[in-house]
């Protein structure tokens, strides 16, 4: 199996900028010419195989605490030698290695083993979900992040654009603004209104409310069809989560801010703390993590939601596709968030072959080795901001 000869890491543009608000900052992709915000594209090389990924670190601004700079740092000086000689099929081994160096960072870790996977699929002429338990869903559908807007119009017209638009059955609104819970509760009544009963209406308060508030707005939520409550206290209290839990009415509370690594999972199911996780590849530190994550949710009855916007990127999107793909449907709850990857702010201009079309609200799985995507050089050349290498 491939032995790997050389890393490349390349910050790149992006064609848009997005801005978003939500409870706990703001999420900004920043201007052409900042560093900040971007994502970086990661190349294994192993002996004619390539493997790539990409993923953009979401601070600052926000819970996860990988910035472009923690990442080019970590893979440069610490990851990256460490992976020269490593053959790409021996995941459990390079996790560990890894570890013993450099605990943590999870978007750098992400990085390298969704690059892993691809260069493991590309070796032997699979997709990364036939690496990772198969196929167990072809069509993968998705969720809608609705931000916060000081207007309650702009979140009715983002709501009804991502249904009437792009089909969208589920959405997610974005709570904890500057009014308290009511307004929160209004906000939801009047996307309620504009997009129908049909329609999954989540709501995510990203830490923003008390306990008290969270289960008084469920209850003043619970006539309107409210789907699911994502994180709505801060991350450590466990035991608050597990009380609103007890007093939701059947609402299904999700972990997502609660949630980086399988011992945090393992601590939220001890704790009853949570009907779903969340998973977002950035935030856990890949497939290899994601996947225990999933077992064990598995075995305590808990849902797996794929969260992640993966901003104009195809290649970050088609990995939690990939992801989503190896878990049954009978253990999804939700739909995923890679919308913002898929199309919603134009083509991505590094993709040559293979890129998703949302149809309908929801994408097919690649099926071409690896992540089944290829790259366009010259797009890349054109976008990369800053580039390193790493031989040895």
């Amino acid at each position: 199996m491939m032995r790997i000869e050389r890393i490349e890491l390349h910050v790149t543009e992006l064609p848009v900028r997005l801005k978003r608000t939500f409870s706990s900052g703001s999420y900004d992709t920043g201007p052409s010419d900042q560093l900040l915000g971007k994502p970086l594209l990661l190349k294994i090389h192993a002996e004619g195989v390539t493997g790539i990924a990409q993923i953009r670190p979401i601070s600052p601004g926000h819970f996860v605490a990988d910035t472009v700079h923690s990442v080019i740092g970590a893979i440069k000086d610490i990851y990256g030698p460490l992976l020269i000689g490593k053959r790409v099929c021996d995941l459990e081994s390079i996790d560990g290695l890894l570890t013993s160096r450099l605990a943590g960072n999870p978007a750098a870790r992400a990085l390298i083993d969704i690059a892993l996977h691809d260069a493991f699929g590309k070796a032997v002429g699979l997709p990364v979900h036939a690496l990772i338990g198969g196929q167990a869903n072809a069509v993968i559908p998705l969720e809608w992040s609705v931000s916060l807007y000081d207007d309650p119009a702009q979140m009715v017209a983002d709501a009804r654009r991502a249904v009437e638009e792009f089909g969208i059955r589920v959405l997610c609104l974005k709570a904890a603004g500057k009014g308290g819970w009511r307004t929160d509760v209004a906000n939801f009544e009047q996307v309620r209104a504009a997009v129908g009963p049909d329609i999954m209406i989540g709501v995510d308060p990203n830490t923003g409310w008390t306990a008290a508030d969270t289960v008084s707005a469920l209850h003043a939520m619970r006539d309107m069809d409210v789907g699911y409550c994502e994180q709505p206290v801060e991350r450590a209290d466990l035991r608050a989560m597990a009380a609103i839990r007890a007093q939701a009415g059947g609402v299904p509370i999700m972990a997502d801010e609660s949630l980086f690594t399988l011992q945090d999972a393992a601590r939220i199911a001890d704790a009853g703390a949570a009907d779903v996780f969340c998973v977002k590849l950035y935030k856990v530190g890949g497939l290899t993590p994601a996947r225990k994550i999933a077992a064990l949710g598995e075995a305590h009855g808990i849902g797996i939601n794929c969260g992640g916007l993966a901003v104009a990127s195809q290649l970050e999107a088609a990995a939690a596709a990939h992801f989503c793909a190896s878990v049954p449907a009978a253990r999804t709850f939700g739909a995923a968030e890679f919308v913002f990857g898929v199309g919603v702010l134009g083509d991505d201009p590094l993709i040559a072959e293979g890129a998703m079309v949302m149809e309908e609200g929801a994408v097919t799985v690649p099926t071409g080795p690896g992540l089944g995507l290829a790259i366009d050089e010259g797009a890349l050349q054109r976008m990369t901001l800053q580039k390193l290498e790493v031989t040895g």
